[in-house]
């Protein structure tokens, strides 16, 4: 399997729309012949998402946020809330509501 190595820093202008706010890809799905390995940078704040989103998750997940607050609510299991620096990982299959409290920026990976 060849190499596959990308660098990037956060850049809202290079974001594209997403399911809810927008995403600067720093691997998308498919790329270095990985396809369920992806990850990048998701930007959203409350005004994109101004109710509760109940959410599915399509990939095992791991989240970072860099900045922001959000509020999520496992099914099944207890509320939390992720700010900077704190750090969630998910099963694929979770289903979850996500309150956006404050703009958020998040690196995700999926895999």
């Amino acid at each position: 399997m060849p190499n596959f190595i990308t660098t990037a820093q956060y850049d809202r202008s290079a974001a594209e729309p997403f399911e809810a706010g927008t995403v600067q890809w720093t691997r998308r799905p498919g790329e270095g012949e990985r396809e369920s390995l992806s990850s990048g940078f998701w930007f959203i704040t409350p005004e994109e998402a101004p109710e509760p989103m109940r959410v599915v998750g399509h990939a095992d997940e791991t989240v970072h946020i860099i900045e922001g607050h959000l509020r999520v609510e496992p099914e099944g299991g207890d509320a939390f809330e992720l700010t900077a620096g704190s750090v969630a990982t998910f099963n694929k299959d979770t289903v979850a509501v996500w309150t956006v409290l404050a703009p958020t920026v998040e690196f995700f990976v999926y895999s």
